[in-house]
């Protein structure tokens, strides 16, 4: 299937050789997105720090997530300076969250937030996420919250984003969403991929009306420690979701 998106000029020629590497798999990333159907039209967004600046990379605010390239996403400081676009402008909102996540994580390279149906019935239930399978212990006693403050307009929301995010990689904002981030976007997607995994199978499970078993805290915290020795996850799979966009459509490394 040939690209379609709308045509923006090729930036390879205005950035670093680091820098181009991470717009390609940040541009992957927004195609995974759209490809499982996590995406919200043109809302939620996905960032990437750029290597040896003081600067991220944000989606443009317009583009749908399997419209995007690597050339067509914006390079933001964190006094909300663009630095480097398309022609498009940045969701503001996803400023706040992003500079936020980057800024006061300095361990993190890549940051994601979706708004998918079952990570927000899940943001909605007060206990959370449940423990109900292999997929969700990985983020037992490693998932935090954040309540709802309203779009994330205000900047002041960042001190309190991040200090509920605390050093975990994975955040529940209720009545939102999902957010992940890790040290790189390997790892950031593949957060996101079992969070929403997890969320989906508790609305299955809910919606199904039987009675629960759920294992016991000993087990739910040995199996989130077996999970911790293999951290980082996500760089054997890397490969194959990129060979995978390249069959569909190889427009995002523009």
């Amino acid at each position: 299937m040939p690209d379609t998106a709308p045509i923006v000029k090729s930036v390879r020629d205005k950035v670093s050789d680091a820098e181009w590497e991470v717009r390609v798999d940040l541009a992957a990333f927004y195609r995974l997105v759209a490809h499982y159907g996590w995406d919200d039209l043109t809302a939620t967004h996905i960032s990437a720090r750029v290597p040896g600046e003081d600067a991220f990379l944000l989606n443009p605010h317009g583009l749908f997530f399997d419209e995007i390239t690597a050339s067509s996403l914006v390079k933001v400081d964190y006094d909300n300076n663009v630095l480097l676009d398309g022609g498009y402008p940045i969701n503001q909102a996803g400023f706040t969250i992003h500079s936020a996540v980057l800024s006061g994580r300095p361990d993190v390279t890549c940051a994601a937030h979706t708004h998918t149906r079952a990570g927000m019935a899940v943001s909605a239930m007060k206990d959370g996420l449940l423990p109900l399978a292999q997929t969700a212990l990985r983020f037992h006693n490693r998932l935090s919250y954040h309540d709802y403050e309203g779009v994330a307009l205000d900047h002041s929301e960042r001190e309190r984003l991040i200090g509920h995010l605390g050093k975990n990689k994975a955040m529940i904002l209720r009545n939102h969403g999902l957010l992940t981030c890790g040290e790189s976007v390997s790892e950031t997607f593949n957060l996101l991929f079992y969070l929403e995994k997890s969320c989906q199978l508790q609305v299955d499970c809910l919606g199904s009306g039987r009675e629960l078993h759920l294992p016991d805290e000993e087990t739910c915290e040995f199996t989130a420690q077996q999970f911790d020795k293999f951290s980082p996850l996500g760089k054997r799979d890397w490969p194959g979701l990129l060979r995978k966009l390249d069959r569909i459509d190889p427009g995002f490394r523009a």
